[in-house]
Protein backbone atom coordinates (compact mmCIF):
# COMPACT_ATOMS: atom_id res chain seq x y z
CA UNK A 1 0.00 0.00 0.00
CA UNK A 2 2.99 2.32 0.36
CA UNK A 3 3.14 2.24 -3.45
CA UNK A 4 -0.60 2.49 -3.92
CA UNK A 5 -0.60 5.45 -6.27
CA UNK A 6 2.10 3.93 -8.47
CA UNK A 7 0.12 0.73 -8.82
CA UNK A 8 -3.12 2.59 -9.52
CA UNK A 9 -1.37 4.68 -12.17
CA UNK A 10 -0.19 1.51 -13.87
CA UNK A 11 -3.59 -0.14 -13.84
CA UNK A 12 -5.14 3.07 -15.11
CA UNK A 13 -2.98 2.85 -18.20
CA UNK A 14 -3.85 -0.78 -18.84
CA UNK A 15 -6.60 -0.19 -21.37
CA UNK A 16 -5.06 -0.30 -24.85
CA UNK A 17 -2.79 -2.61 -26.85
CA UNK A 18 0.94 -2.44 -26.29
CA UNK A 19 1.61 -1.18 -29.82
CA UNK A 20 -0.54 1.28 -31.77
CA UNK A 21 -1.98 -0.36 -34.86
CA UNK A 22 0.17 1.75 -37.17
CA UNK A 23 3.34 0.42 -35.56
CA UNK A 24 2.31 -3.17 -35.00
CA UNK A 25 3.03 -4.22 -38.57
CA UNK A 26 6.67 -3.23 -38.09
CA UNK A 27 7.15 -5.68 -35.24
CA UNK A 28 8.74 -9.03 -36.09
CA UNK A 29 6.25 -11.90 -36.27
CA UNK A 30 6.00 -13.98 -33.15
CA UNK A 31 7.42 -17.49 -33.50
CA UNK A 32 4.66 -20.08 -33.19
CA UNK A 33 4.33 -22.10 -30.04
CA UNK A 34 5.18 -25.78 -30.28
CA UNK A 35 2.13 -27.71 -31.50
CA UNK A 36 1.91 -29.82 -28.35
CA UNK A 37 2.03 -26.75 -26.11
CA UNK A 38 -0.64 -24.99 -28.17
CA UNK A 39 -2.92 -27.98 -27.83
CA UNK A 40 -2.29 -28.15 -24.09
CA UNK A 41 -3.11 -24.46 -23.68
CA UNK A 42 -6.37 -24.90 -25.54
CA UNK A 43 -7.20 -27.77 -23.20
CA UNK A 44 -6.36 -25.64 -20.16
CA UNK A 45 -8.52 -22.80 -21.47
CA UNK A 46 -11.53 -25.00 -22.10
CA UNK A 47 -11.19 -26.80 -18.78
CA UNK A 48 -11.07 -23.48 -16.93
CA UNK A 49 -14.17 -22.23 -18.69
CA UNK A 50 -16.16 -25.28 -17.60
CA UNK A 51 -14.89 -25.52 -14.00
CA UNK A 52 -16.52 -24.29 -10.80
CA UNK A 53 -13.41 -24.90 -8.67
CA UNK A 54 -12.54 -21.20 -8.32
CA UNK A 55 -16.12 -20.32 -7.43
CA UNK A 56 -16.32 -22.96 -4.72
CA UNK A 57 -13.05 -21.78 -3.22
CA UNK A 58 -14.19 -18.15 -3.30
CA UNK A 59 -17.47 -19.05 -1.63
CA UNK A 60 -15.59 -20.70 1.23
CA UNK A 61 -13.13 -17.86 1.70
CA UNK A 62 -15.78 -15.17 1.69
CA UNK A 63 -18.72 -16.84 3.41
CA UNK A 64 -17.28 -19.57 5.63
CA UNK A 65 -14.24 -17.59 6.72
CA UNK A 66 -15.40 -14.03 6.00
CA UNK A 67 -13.43 -10.78 6.29
CA UNK A 68 -9.67 -11.37 6.52
CA UNK A 69 -7.86 -8.28 7.81
CA UNK A 70 -4.17 -8.87 8.43
CA UNK A 71 -3.43 -9.99 11.97
CA UNK A 72 -6.95 -11.34 12.53
CA UNK A 73 -8.04 -14.90 13.34
CA UNK A 74 -9.82 -14.99 9.97
CA UNK A 75 -6.60 -14.15 8.14
CA UNK A 76 -4.86 -17.00 9.94
CA UNK A 77 -7.73 -19.37 9.15
CA UNK A 78 -7.64 -18.34 5.48
CA UNK A 79 -3.91 -19.02 5.21
CA UNK A 80 -4.35 -22.45 6.77
CA UNK A 81 -7.31 -23.21 4.51
CA UNK A 82 -5.53 -22.31 1.26
CA UNK A 83 -2.46 -24.26 2.36
CA UNK A 84 -4.60 -27.33 3.08
CA UNK A 85 -6.36 -27.08 -0.29
CA UNK A 86 -3.05 -26.86 -2.12
CA UNK A 87 -1.72 -29.88 -0.21
CA UNK A 88 -4.80 -31.83 -1.35
CA UNK A 89 -3.64 -31.18 -4.91
CA UNK A 90 -0.21 -32.60 -4.14
CA UNK A 91 1.73 -29.34 -4.17
CA UNK A 92 4.74 -28.65 -1.96
CA UNK A 93 3.26 -26.11 0.45
CA UNK A 94 4.81 -23.75 2.98
CA UNK A 95 3.27 -21.19 5.31
CA UNK A 96 5.93 -18.49 5.26
CA UNK A 97 5.86 -16.05 8.20
CA UNK A 98 5.72 -12.30 7.74
CA UNK A 99 5.40 -9.45 10.20
CA UNK A 100 2.10 -7.81 9.37
CA UNK A 101 0.09 -4.85 10.59
CA UNK A 102 -2.71 -5.41 13.08
CA UNK A 103 -5.30 -2.68 12.98
CA UNK A 104 -8.71 -2.77 14.70
CA UNK A 105 -11.47 -0.40 13.60
CA UNK A 106 -13.25 0.31 16.86
CA UNK A 107 -16.25 2.62 17.16
CA UNK A 108 -17.04 5.06 14.35
CA UNK A 109 -19.88 7.56 14.39
CA UNK A 110 -20.55 11.19 13.65
CA UNK A 111 -23.37 13.68 13.72
CA UNK A 112 -23.88 17.31 12.84
CA UNK A 113 -24.72 19.17 16.01
CA UNK A 114 -24.93 22.66 14.50
CA UNK A 115 -25.85 23.70 10.95
CA UNK A 116 -27.85 26.37 9.13
CA UNK A 117 -31.63 25.93 9.40
CA UNK A 118 -31.30 23.45 12.23
CA UNK A 119 -34.51 22.65 14.07
CA UNK A 120 -34.44 22.82 17.85
CA UNK A 121 -33.09 19.73 19.62
CA UNK A 122 -32.11 17.92 16.42
CA UNK A 123 -28.90 16.55 14.91
CA UNK A 124 -28.07 14.85 11.62
CA UNK A 125 -26.32 11.49 11.52
CA UNK A 126 -23.31 11.23 9.20
CA UNK A 127 -22.34 7.89 7.63
CA UNK A 128 -18.60 7.33 7.66
CA UNK A 129 -15.85 4.78 8.18
CA UNK A 130 -12.38 5.08 9.69
CA UNK A 131 -9.22 5.11 7.58
CA UNK A 132 -6.31 2.95 8.63
CA UNK A 133 -3.87 5.77 9.42
CA UNK A 134 -6.34 7.41 11.76
CA UNK A 135 -5.59 8.34 15.33
CA UNK A 136 -8.36 7.97 17.90
CA UNK A 137 -10.59 10.69 19.24
CA UNK A 138 -11.16 10.87 22.99
CA UNK A 139 -13.47 8.06 24.08
CA UNK A 140 -16.45 10.43 24.19
CA UNK A 141 -15.50 12.01 20.86
CA UNK A 142 -14.66 15.56 19.84
CA UNK A 143 -16.73 18.46 18.56
CA UNK A 144 -15.47 21.09 16.15
CA UNK A 145 -16.37 23.26 13.19
CA UNK A 146 -15.97 21.72 9.73
CA UNK A 147 -14.19 23.51 6.91
CA UNK A 148 -14.63 22.11 3.39
CA UNK A 149 -12.02 22.12 0.64
CA UNK A 150 -11.99 20.58 -2.82
CA UNK A 151 -8.25 20.17 -3.38
CA UNK A 152 -4.94 20.64 -1.62
CA UNK A 153 -4.50 24.15 -3.03
CA UNK A 154 -7.69 25.30 -1.30
CA UNK A 155 -6.43 23.85 1.97
CA UNK A 156 -3.12 25.68 1.69
CA UNK A 157 -4.91 28.91 0.74
CA UNK A 158 -6.99 28.75 3.92
CA UNK A 159 -3.83 28.73 6.01
CA UNK A 160 -3.29 27.74 9.60
CA UNK A 161 -5.48 30.52 11.00
CA UNK A 162 -8.61 29.11 9.34
CA UNK A 163 -7.74 25.42 9.76
CA UNK A 164 -6.29 25.07 13.25
CA UNK A 165 -8.68 23.49 15.72
CA UNK A 166 -11.17 22.53 13.00
CA UNK A 167 -12.21 19.39 11.11
CA UNK A 168 -11.19 19.46 7.45
CA UNK A 169 -13.37 17.75 4.83
CA UNK A 170 -11.87 17.04 1.40
CA UNK A 171 -14.91 16.76 -0.86
CA UNK A 172 -13.29 15.41 -4.04
CA UNK A 173 -15.62 13.28 -6.20
CA UNK A 174 -14.70 10.01 -7.83
CA UNK A 175 -15.49 10.57 -11.52
CA UNK A 176 -18.18 7.98 -12.19
CA UNK A 177 -18.64 9.04 -15.81
CA UNK A 178 -14.96 8.43 -16.43
CA UNK A 179 -15.29 5.01 -14.81
CA UNK A 180 -18.28 4.06 -16.95
CA UNK A 181 -16.28 5.03 -20.04
CA UNK A 182 -13.66 2.44 -19.09
CA UNK A 183 -11.27 4.64 -17.11
CA UNK A 184 -12.09 3.54 -13.57
CA UNK A 185 -8.50 3.39 -12.41
CA UNK A 186 -7.81 6.89 -13.72
CA UNK A 187 -10.81 8.14 -11.77
CA UNK A 188 -9.62 6.32 -8.67
CA UNK A 189 -6.08 7.61 -9.00
CA UNK A 190 -7.28 11.22 -9.17
CA UNK A 191 -9.29 10.94 -5.94
CA UNK A 192 -7.34 8.46 -3.82
CA UNK A 193 -4.47 10.88 -3.18
CA UNK A 194 -6.76 12.66 -0.72
CA UNK A 195 -7.30 9.44 1.18
CA UNK A 196 -3.58 8.80 1.27
CA UNK A 197 -2.29 12.28 2.08
CA UNK A 198 -5.25 14.28 3.30
CA UNK A 199 -4.98 13.68 7.03
CA UNK A 200 -1.31 14.57 7.22
CA UNK A 201 -1.82 17.69 5.13
CA UNK A 202 -4.66 18.80 7.42
CA UNK A 203 -2.70 17.96 10.57
CA UNK A 204 0.25 20.02 9.33
CA UNK A 205 -2.01 23.09 9.40
CA UNK A 206 -3.36 22.33 12.87
CA UNK A 207 -6.62 20.54 12.04
CA UNK A 208 -7.91 18.24 14.78
CA UNK A 209 -9.53 15.73 12.37
CA UNK A 210 -9.60 14.99 8.65
CA UNK A 211 -12.44 13.65 6.54
CA UNK A 212 -12.61 12.70 2.87
CA UNK A 213 -15.40 11.93 0.45
CA UNK A 214 -15.32 8.15 -0.10
CA UNK A 215 -13.27 7.13 -3.12
CA UNK A 216 -15.65 5.10 -5.26
CA UNK A 217 -18.96 5.04 -7.10
CA UNK A 218 -22.47 3.65 -6.54
CA UNK A 219 -23.64 6.39 -4.22
CA UNK A 220 -25.88 4.39 -1.93
CA UNK A 221 -24.64 6.09 1.23
CA UNK A 222 -21.90 3.48 1.39
CA UNK A 223 -18.53 4.56 2.83
CA UNK A 224 -15.25 3.20 1.44
CA UNK A 225 -12.35 2.51 3.80
CA UNK A 226 -8.68 2.20 2.92
CA UNK A 227 -5.08 2.94 3.72
CA UNK A 228 -4.07 6.46 4.69
CA UNK A 229 -0.74 7.86 5.71
CA UNK A 230 -0.53 7.71 9.52
CA UNK A 231 -1.33 11.08 11.05
CA UNK A 232 -1.71 12.39 14.60
CA UNK A 233 -5.40 13.20 14.03
CA UNK A 234 -8.54 11.11 13.46
CA UNK A 235 -9.30 10.37 9.79
CA UNK A 236 -12.40 8.94 8.14
CA UNK A 237 -14.23 8.64 4.83
CA UNK A 238 -17.80 9.95 4.49
CA UNK A 239 -20.43 8.45 2.25
CA UNK A 240 -20.62 10.62 -0.87
CA UNK A 241 -24.11 11.90 -0.03
CA UNK A 242 -22.98 12.98 3.43
CA UNK A 243 -19.88 14.72 2.08
CA UNK A 244 -22.14 16.73 -0.23
CA UNK A 245 -24.53 17.48 2.63
CA UNK A 246 -21.76 18.94 4.77
CA UNK A 247 -20.40 20.86 1.79
CA UNK A 248 -23.78 22.40 0.98
CA UNK A 249 -24.51 23.35 4.59
CA UNK A 250 -21.04 24.80 5.13
CA UNK A 251 -21.58 27.06 2.11
CA UNK A 252 -24.58 28.51 3.97
CA UNK A 253 -22.95 29.00 7.36
CA UNK A 254 -21.31 27.41 10.37
CA UNK A 255 -21.34 23.61 10.62
CA UNK A 256 -20.12 21.73 13.70
CA UNK A 257 -19.68 17.98 13.96
CA UNK A 258 -19.36 15.57 16.86
CA UNK A 259 -16.96 12.80 15.81
CA UNK A 260 -16.05 9.56 17.56
CA UNK A 261 -13.40 7.22 16.14
CA UNK A 262 -11.63 4.68 18.34
CA UNK A 263 -9.29 2.66 16.12
CA UNK A 264 -6.34 0.78 17.58
CA UNK A 265 -3.03 0.17 15.88
CA UNK A 266 -1.87 -2.91 17.74
CA UNK A 267 1.65 -4.28 17.70
CA UNK A 268 2.68 -5.93 14.45
CA UNK A 269 2.10 -9.65 14.54
CA UNK A 270 2.97 -12.75 12.53
CA UNK A 271 0.90 -13.53 9.47
CA UNK A 272 1.57 -16.01 6.70
CA UNK A 273 2.00 -16.03 2.95
CA UNK A 274 0.91 -19.32 1.44
CA UNK A 275 3.58 -20.56 -1.01
CA UNK A 276 2.64 -23.72 -2.94
CA UNK A 277 4.85 -25.26 -5.63
CA UNK A 278 3.94 -27.53 -8.51
CA UNK A 279 7.48 -28.67 -9.21
CA UNK A 280 8.79 -28.39 -12.74
CA UNK A 281 9.75 -31.51 -14.66
CA UNK A 282 12.94 -30.20 -16.28
CA UNK A 283 13.91 -26.89 -14.65
CA UNK A 284 12.37 -27.01 -11.16
CA UNK A 285 14.69 -24.25 -9.94
CA UNK A 286 13.02 -21.81 -12.37
CA UNK A 287 9.85 -20.30 -10.94
CA UNK A 288 6.69 -18.78 -12.40
CA UNK A 289 4.48 -17.06 -9.79
CA UNK A 290 0.68 -16.88 -10.02
CA UNK A 291 -0.80 -14.87 -7.18
CA UNK A 292 -3.40 -12.74 -5.43
CA UNK A 293 -3.64 -11.32 -1.90
CA UNK A 294 -5.49 -13.18 0.81
CA UNK A 295 -6.06 -10.38 3.31
CA UNK A 296 -9.03 -8.04 2.97
CA UNK A 297 -10.60 -5.09 4.71
CA UNK A 298 -12.95 -5.80 7.57
CA UNK A 299 -16.11 -4.13 6.27
CA UNK A 300 -16.95 -6.64 3.55
CA UNK A 301 -15.82 -10.18 2.81
CA UNK A 302 -13.05 -9.57 0.31
CA UNK A 303 -14.62 -11.24 -2.72
CA UNK A 304 -13.42 -8.87 -5.45
CA UNK A 305 -10.51 -7.54 -3.39
CA UNK A 306 -8.87 -9.94 -3.57
CA UNK A 307 -10.36 -13.35 -2.94
CA UNK A 308 -10.89 -13.63 -6.68
CA UNK A 309 -7.17 -13.22 -7.37
CA UNK A 310 -6.32 -15.93 -4.87
CA UNK A 311 -8.81 -18.49 -6.15
CA UNK A 312 -7.92 -18.13 -9.83
CA UNK A 313 -4.30 -18.75 -8.81
CA UNK A 314 -5.40 -21.84 -6.89
CA UNK A 315 -7.45 -22.90 -9.90
CA UNK A 316 -4.35 -22.77 -12.10
CA UNK A 317 -2.73 -25.47 -9.99
CA UNK A 318 -5.94 -27.49 -9.80
CA UNK A 319 -6.37 -27.45 -13.56
CA UNK A 320 -2.82 -28.59 -14.28
CA UNK A 321 -3.05 -31.40 -11.75
CA UNK A 322 -6.44 -32.53 -12.99
CA UNK A 323 -5.23 -32.49 -16.59
CA UNK A 324 -1.98 -34.24 -15.65
CA UNK A 325 0.11 -31.44 -17.13
CA UNK A 326 3.55 -30.94 -15.65
CA UNK A 327 5.36 -27.81 -16.84
CA UNK A 328 9.09 -27.60 -17.37
CA UNK A 329 9.44 -24.96 -14.67
CA UNK A 330 7.97 -24.76 -11.20
CA UNK A 331 4.58 -23.08 -11.01
CA UNK A 332 4.34 -21.29 -7.66
CA UNK A 333 0.97 -20.27 -6.24
CA UNK A 334 1.27 -17.44 -3.71
CA UNK A 335 -1.53 -16.09 -1.53
CA UNK A 336 -0.04 -12.87 -0.19
CA UNK A 337 -0.75 -11.49 3.27
CA UNK A 338 -1.02 -7.81 4.32
CA UNK A 339 -1.32 -6.16 0.91
CA UNK A 340 -4.03 -3.80 2.11
CA UNK A 341 -2.29 -2.19 5.04
CA UNK A 342 1.46 -2.40 4.90
CA UNK A 343 2.80 -4.96 2.45
CA UNK A 344 4.51 -7.08 5.08
CA UNK A 345 3.89 -10.24 3.07
CA UNK A 346 5.68 -9.22 -0.09
CA UNK A 347 8.53 -7.68 1.91
CA UNK A 348 9.02 -10.94 3.81
CA UNK A 349 8.90 -13.00 0.61
CA UNK A 350 11.50 -10.85 -1.11
CA UNK A 351 13.82 -11.19 1.87
CA UNK A 352 13.29 -14.93 2.35
CA UNK A 353 13.76 -15.70 -1.36
CA UNK A 354 16.44 -13.16 -2.14
CA UNK A 355 18.91 -15.83 -3.22
CA UNK A 356 16.49 -17.31 -5.79
CA UNK A 357 14.95 -14.16 -7.23
CA UNK A 358 17.28 -14.56 -10.18
CA UNK A 359 15.51 -17.84 -10.92
CA UNK A 360 12.05 -16.27 -11.00
CA UNK A 361 11.11 -16.42 -14.66
CA UNK A 362 7.94 -14.33 -14.29
CA UNK A 363 5.41 -13.16 -11.71
CA UNK A 364 1.68 -12.75 -12.36
CA UNK A 365 -0.74 -11.00 -10.01
CA UNK A 366 -4.49 -10.47 -10.15
CA UNK A 367 -5.69 -7.63 -7.90
CA UNK A 368 -8.07 -5.52 -9.95
CA UNK A 369 -11.35 -7.26 -9.21
CA UNK A 370 -13.25 -10.13 -10.78
CA UNK A 371 -14.64 -8.46 -13.89
CA UNK A 372 -14.31 -9.86 -17.38
CA UNK A 373 -10.58 -10.21 -18.24
CA UNK A 374 -9.54 -7.96 -21.12
CA UNK A 375 -5.85 -8.81 -21.31
CA UNK A 376 -2.60 -8.20 -19.48
CA UNK A 377 -0.52 -5.29 -18.21
CA UNK A 378 3.14 -6.23 -18.69
CA UNK A 379 6.51 -5.02 -17.57
CA UNK A 380 8.44 -7.10 -20.08
CA UNK A 381 11.08 -6.60 -22.73
CA UNK A 382 9.76 -6.10 -26.28
CA UNK A 383 11.13 -9.51 -27.26
CA UNK A 384 9.29 -11.15 -24.34
CA UNK A 385 6.02 -9.53 -25.37
CA UNK A 386 6.58 -10.75 -28.92
CA UNK A 387 7.16 -14.29 -27.66
CA UNK A 388 3.76 -14.22 -25.91
CA UNK A 389 1.75 -12.95 -28.88
CA UNK A 390 0.51 -16.45 -29.86
CA UNK A 391 -1.41 -16.60 -26.56
CA UNK A 392 -3.78 -13.95 -27.85
CA UNK A 393 -5.24 -16.34 -30.40
CA UNK A 394 -5.72 -18.98 -27.74
CA UNK A 395 -7.53 -16.48 -25.53
CA UNK A 396 -9.46 -14.74 -28.31
CA UNK A 397 -12.68 -16.71 -27.55
CA UNK A 398 -12.44 -15.40 -23.99
CA UNK A 399 -11.97 -11.81 -25.18
CA UNK A 400 -8.69 -11.54 -23.30
CA UNK A 401 -6.64 -9.99 -26.11
CA UNK A 402 -4.98 -6.80 -24.85
CA UNK A 403 -1.27 -6.57 -24.16
CA UNK A 404 -0.39 -3.30 -22.45
CA UNK A 405 3.25 -2.46 -21.85
CA UNK A 406 4.16 -0.47 -18.75
CA UNK A 407 7.28 0.88 -17.09
CA UNK A 408 5.92 0.06 -13.63
CA UNK A 409 5.07 -3.07 -11.70
CA UNK A 410 1.62 -4.41 -12.66
CA UNK A 411 0.83 -5.40 -9.06
CA UNK A 412 1.74 -4.21 -5.58
CA UNK A 413 2.69 -7.62 -4.17
CA UNK A 414 4.94 -8.59 -7.08
CA UNK A 415 6.56 -5.15 -7.00
CA UNK A 416 9.71 -6.25 -5.11
CA UNK A 417 10.23 -9.02 -7.67
CA UNK A 418 9.66 -6.71 -10.62
CA UNK A 419 12.01 -4.12 -9.15
CA UNK A 420 14.63 -6.87 -9.01
CA UNK A 421 14.19 -7.51 -12.73
CA UNK A 422 11.61 -10.30 -12.77
CA UNK A 423 9.16 -9.97 -15.70
CA UNK A 424 5.80 -8.88 -14.26
CA UNK A 425 2.28 -9.42 -15.55
CA UNK A 426 -1.09 -8.29 -14.21
CA UNK A 427 -4.52 -9.29 -15.45
CA UNK A 428 -6.56 -6.36 -16.78
CA UNK A 429 -10.18 -6.73 -15.72
CA UNK A 430 -13.27 -4.73 -16.64
CA UNK A 431 -13.16 -2.19 -13.81
CA UNK A 432 -16.23 -0.09 -14.59
CA UNK A 433 -18.06 -1.30 -11.47
CA UNK A 434 -15.06 -2.33 -9.38
CA UNK A 435 -14.91 0.85 -7.31
CA UNK A 436 -18.61 0.68 -6.54
CA UNK A 437 -17.81 -2.11 -4.05
CA UNK A 438 -14.06 -1.76 -3.45
CA UNK A 439 -13.21 -1.42 0.29
CA UNK A 440 -16.88 -1.39 1.32
CA UNK A 441 -19.30 -3.61 3.19
CA UNK A 442 -20.68 -4.61 -0.23
CA UNK A 443 -17.55 -6.52 -1.29
CA UNK A 444 -19.35 -9.84 -1.08
CA UNK A 445 -19.65 -13.02 -3.11
CA UNK A 446 -22.76 -11.94 -5.02
CA UNK A 447 -20.73 -9.18 -6.71
CA UNK A 448 -18.74 -11.82 -8.60
CA UNK A 449 -20.17 -13.22 -11.81
CA UNK A 450 -19.33 -16.95 -12.02
CA UNK A 451 -18.72 -16.73 -15.76
CA UNK A 452 -16.32 -13.81 -15.33
CA UNK A 453 -14.51 -15.76 -12.64
CA UNK A 454 -14.11 -18.76 -14.94
CA UNK A 455 -12.75 -16.46 -17.64
CA UNK A 456 -10.25 -15.01 -15.18
CA UNK A 457 -9.18 -18.51 -14.22
CA UNK A 458 -8.59 -19.21 -17.91
CA UNK A 459 -6.56 -16.02 -18.29
CA UNK A 460 -4.38 -16.87 -15.29
CA UNK A 461 -3.98 -20.56 -16.12
CA UNK A 462 -3.16 -20.10 -19.81
CA UNK A 463 -0.56 -17.43 -19.10
CA UNK A 464 0.87 -19.24 -16.08
CA UNK A 465 1.18 -22.59 -17.82
CA UNK A 466 2.60 -21.04 -21.00
CA UNK A 467 5.34 -19.26 -19.05
CA UNK A 468 6.18 -22.42 -17.11
CA UNK A 469 6.08 -24.77 -20.12
CA UNK A 470 7.57 -22.77 -23.02
CA UNK A 471 10.88 -24.13 -24.33
CA UNK A 472 12.74 -20.93 -23.45
CA UNK A 473 12.30 -18.71 -20.42
CA UNK A 474 11.21 -15.13 -21.05
CA UNK A 475 14.15 -12.80 -21.69
CA UNK A 476 14.63 -10.09 -19.08
CA UNK A 477 14.94 -6.44 -19.89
Amino acid sequence: MKKLILTITLLASASSPVWPQARRAAQPPAPPLPKELSEQLLTVRDAALSSDYAWRQLAHLTENIGPRPAGSPQAQAASEYVAAEMRKLGLDVHLEPAMVSHWVRGEEKAELVEFPGQSSQTTQRIVLTTLSGSSATPADGLTAEVVVVHNFDELVALGRDKVAGKIVLFNVPYDERKALAGYAFEAYGEAVVYRGRGAKAAADLGAIASLIRSVGGADYRLPHTGWSQPAPIPAAALAAEDADLVDHLAAEGRVRMHLTLTPQRLADTTGYNVVADLKGSERPEQIVVVSGHLDSWDLGRGAIDDGAGVVISMATAELLQRLHLRPRRTLRVIAWMDEENGGGGHDAYAKAHEAEIGNHVAAIESDAGAGHPLGYAMKLSPSAITALQPLLEILRPVGCTIFRSTNHSPGSDIDPLVEAGVPGIGIIQDGRKYFDYHHTAADTLDKVDPRDLRENAAAMAVMGYALAAMPDALPRQ
